[in-house]
C-alpha cells in the first residue's frame, strides 16, 4: 500500500502560492554548485521548474572553485532580496561541512544544515530544520497519530535520523524511538515490533517484508541508482503488508515543497518586519 505524498506536497504548495500572493516583494532562492555532476544538475532543474510553477525567482550559482564558496555564501546571505539558500551536496573533498553551514544565513537556511538550526530543534522549534526530516515527519503526521507509537529509525544523519529520533520526541508528537545504524545487533529484531519504520541507509532494497510488521507504516528516504533506475532503501513487496512511501514521487517532493514554502514565507515575514 503506497502513501500518497502528492496529496501532501500539493497542500504545501497551496500554502507557499497563498504567501506567494500576499507577499510585497517576490521570494528568490539562490542555489549554489561546485563543479556540479549530472544528477546535480538535474536536480537543480526541477528545484528551477517547482519555483518557476509556484512564482519563486530562482538562480544557480555554478561554481568552477572550491576558494569561491565561502564568498559566494557570504554575499548571499548578506543580500537582502534573497530568500533562502540552497547549497549543493556532496560538496567536494577538502570543503569543510561544518564551516559551510555555519555561513549560510540561519533565516535564509531553507535546508537547515545550520548548527544553530539543529540546535533549536532540541527546544522544538522547528522552522528551519532539516528538510528531509521535515518531510519525514510531516508525511507521519498526515497518515497516523504518532503519540505513544514505536517508531525505528535506520540511520543517524544529521540530515534525517538524527533530527527525526528529535522532532518525534516532541511532546505534541511523544513516539517511543529507537535509532538503529551501522553497530546494532539484529536490527530486525527491532523493526518487526515498530509501528513505524523510517529507513534512512543508502542501500537499495535494504527493508524486506520479513522486518516488518503488518500494518505498519514505512518511510523511504533512500535514492539508489541501480542499472540506470532509481530504487529506494524498501524492497518494493514490503507494500504488500505495510503502509510505504514510494521512491521516486514520495519523501523527495514534499521536501522540496518545503523548501520553497520556506522561501515563500521568508519573503513574507519580511514584509511584516
Amino acid at each position: 500500500m503506497l502513501i500518497d505524498c502528492k496529496s501532501i506536497a500539493q497542500s504545501i504548495d497551496s500554502e507557499t502560492l497563498s504567501f506567494v500572493q500576499k507577499s510585497l516583494v517576490k521570494p528568490k532562492l539562490v542555489s549554489i554548485t561546485v563543479k556540479p555532476d549530472q544528477s546535480t544538475i538535474s536536480y537543480l532543474r526541477s528545484q528551477q521548474k517547482k519555483a518557476q510553477s509556484l512564482g519563486i525567482d530562482f538562480e544557480i550559482i555554478d561554481l568552477e572553485d572550491n576558494s569561491l564558496l565561502e564568498k559566494s555564501l557570504i554575499k548571499v546571505s548578506q543580500d537582502k532580496s534573497i530568500h533562502g539558500i540552497f547549497v549543493a551536496h556532496p560538496l567536494p573533498a577538502g570543503v569543510d561541512e561544518m564551516r559551510i553551514a555555519e555561513l549560510i544565513k540561519a533565516d535564509k537556511d531553507i535546508e537547515g544544515r545550520n548548527p544553530l538550526n539543529l540546535g533549536y530543534l532540541a527546544y522544538g522549534i522547528e522552522d528551519f530544520a532539516p528538510c528531509t526530516a521535515m518531510a519525514v515527519v510531516t508525511i507521519l503526521s498526515s497518515v497516523t497519530n504518532l503519540v505513544g507509537k514505536n517508531v525505528v529509525i535506520i540511520g543517524r544523519s544529521t540530515t534525517v535520523g538524527l533530527p527525526v529520533s528529535i522532532m518525534l520526541l516532541r511532546r505534541d508528537r511523544s513516539a517511543t524511538v529507537i535509532v538503529c545504524h551501522s553497530k546494532t545487533k539484529d536490527i530486525p529484531s527491532i523493526t518487526k515490533r515498530a509501528d513505524v519504520i523510517v529507513v534512512a541507509v543508502g542501500k537499495a532494497g535494504f527493508l524486506t517484508p520479513e522486518m516488518v510488521c503488518d500494518g505498519s507504516v514505512v518511510i523511504d528516504v533512500g535514492i539508489n541508482v541501480v542499472d540506470g533506475k532509481i530504487f529506494g532503501d524498501v524492497d518494493k513487496s514490503v507494500q504488500e503488508k505495510a503502509h510505504v512511501t514510494p521512491v521516486p514521487g514520495g519523501v523527495g517532493i514534499v521536501t522540496t515543497s518545503i523548501l520553497m514554502n520556506r522561501v515563500a514565507k521568508n519573503a513574507f515575514r519580511g514584509d511584516m518586519t
